[in-house]
């Protein structure tokens, strides 16, 4: 059996609730936007999609060998934006910034996951976290205006020290995620 499955790096419960409250104050613009659950917010370092459920623990192993290289690092959550653009958002975004060893531990998977046939993404990692996904223009004016108001809030750090391999089931209220294999650094 196939499971729909990612790797990511977790958000603090903190963070999350920040970030709740900034959703929070989207929504009342009344935007066409599929809002993320602020308990399923995180930073995917992998998209795998669908997993034959019995290459799940060579997958973990393999991020567990590769986990024996880091050492922990910070990350820290701050401002917000729009992808592609201003004038046609896509998604809505809260941003990180972080050491270079974030882009190396995302080539780093990107390269163990190749090995298992998962195929490599070509786009430029841009680090954020998504809060929302807009479906049309209506009421965007107006919050992509209010996020300009939180461009410089540091919503705080992050402290990673592991990546997690985590099950995602689609479910009429939304994405429902459960974590497989948690994978601490050495």
């Amino acid at each position: 059996m196939n499971l729909r499955c990612f790797i990511a790096i977790e958000i603090t419960v903190q963070i999350k609730k920040e970030l709740g409250e900034l959703i929070d104050i989207l929504k009342k613009y009344g935007g066409d936007v599929k809002w993320v659950m602020p308990e399923n917010v995180h930073l995917t370092l992998k998209f795998l999609g669908d997993t034959p459920e019995d290459l799940l623990p060579k997958i973990s192993g393999s991020l567990l060998t590769l986990m024996s290289s880091y050492k922990p690092f910070n990350i820290k959550v701050y401002g917000t934006g729009v992808f592609p653009g201003r004038k046609n958002p896509r998604i809505l975004w809260v941003g990180l910034e972080g050491p270079d060893i974030l882009k190396r531990l995302k080539d780093d998977i990107e390269g163990a996951m190749a090995l298992f046939g998962f195929q490599k993404e070509d786009n430029e990692f841009r680090p954020h976290l998504t809060i929302g996904r807009v479906r049309s223009r209506k009421g965007m004016i107006n919050i992509v205006s209010e996020l300009d108001n939180f461009k410089e809030k540091d919503f705080g750090t992050i402290s990673v020290d592991r990546v997690k391999l985590m099950k995602s089931e689609l479910r009429p209220k939304g994405a429902e995620h459960t974590c497989l294999y948690d994978l601490q650094f050495s």
